[in-house]
């Protein structure tokens, strides 16, 4: 059975789209990108709008009673491979050990032309061990 998750402290859907879906032990949530929730507007710069995108992923993860320590695989989008370091630093430091499998892409084009987008799949049914 699937279940749609959505939250109000982070972006609504842009299309035919749910934020995330709980398919049995897995959640799947869609690309998030940096729009602030509060004004649906893009916020300016690499560094805001990575944080940003981790802030909407958290908020749907908390709906959804799961963390970043539950993300089995990253997927990050950018639209200038130079952002890469920047993007990286800041990603990591909501993440603690063991890091989630990770995929990063250089694109050439975002949704409203932003610079990074991130998407998720977790794990649910099980805590993960920490070294």
């Amino acid at each position: 059975m699937l279940k749609e998750i959505h939250t109000k402290n982070a972006p609504g859907a842009i299309g035919p789209y749910s934020q995330a879906i709980q398919a049995g032990d897995f959640l799947y949530v869609s690309g998030q990108i940096g729009i602030n929730p509060e004004t649906g507007e893009v916020v300016e710069g690499i560094e805001a709008q990575t944080e940003q995108v981790m802030k909407n992923l958290k908020a749907i993860l908390s709906e959804a009673d799961t963390n970043f320590s539950h993300v089995a695989k990253f997927t990050i989008f950018i639209n200038d491979m130079n952002n890469f370091s920047i993007v990286n630093e800041l990603y990591g430091s909501y993440l603690e050990k063991p890091y989630p499998a990770r995929a990063t892409v250089e694109v050439s084009r975002l949704p409203k032309d932003v610079l990074v987008e991130m998407d998720v799949v977790v794990y649910t049914k099980v805590e993960r061990e920490l070294d």
